[in-house]
């Protein structure tokens, strides 16, 4: 995930508005790339790795390696079952196309009860345009989630948008970061 998010993660690190936010949460955080590349650009924040007990020596041992081990730590949980972490700001990067709309929505809704007023909720991926027609790799990325999983789905920023409004979240917004990736920003 590290090969696949690190474009993202630097992306993310500098064109997200930081300095408003003390504390985040990568929810799905794999080895850690976004929760690294965020804590190194910007050395007042505090982090945590979210995701399944089995990758705490995968996360800690790549934060470790950075010499960011007073800053970032590591949390077990399986985000549909237990409660997310609470942060300033929670990411979830190449999580919600896995599932079905029941599910993204789920998600959107715990991560709303998780953040504080004023708090956001990152989430990136291949968001599809909303014309559907120049994100190709968005769009076939769908197709293969569509093969690959029992409900999932790549969505537009609208959509995404959408859902979180309807979640909760006064404000939504789409901002372009590195290829085909996107961020979808809810601020509760």
């Amino acid at each position: 995930m590290t090969g696949v998010s690190l474009g993202a993660a630097c992306a993310i690190a500098r064109k997200f508005p930081w300095k408003d936010y003390r504390t985040f949460a990568d929810v799905g955080a794999a080895q850690g790339a976004v929760a690294v590349q965020v804590a190194l650009a910007h050395p007042a924040l505090t982090g945590t790795g979210f995701d399944l007990p089995v990758v705490r020596p995968v996360f800690e041992q790549y934060v470790a390696s950075f010499g960011l081990g007073d800053r970032l730590r590591f949390q077990p949980g399986n985000f549909f079952t237990d409660p997310l972490p609470a942060a300033d700001v929670l990411v979830m990067g190449h999580i919600l196309h896995d599932w079905d709309l029941e599910q993204k929505r789920l998600l959107l809704r715990k991560a709303h009860a998780a953040l504080p007023a004023g708090g956001a909720l990152i989430v990136y991926e291949a968001i599809i345009d909303d014309e559907r027609r120049t994100n190709t790799f968005g769009l076939l990325m769908s197709l293969n989630m569509l093969i690959e999983t029992a409900g999932g789905f790549d969505y537009t920023g609208a959509d995404c948008a959408a859902w979180m409004r309807e979640e909760g979240f006064r404000k939504a917004y789409v901002e372009p970061l590195v290829g085909h990736d996107s961020m979808v920003v809810g601020v509760k």
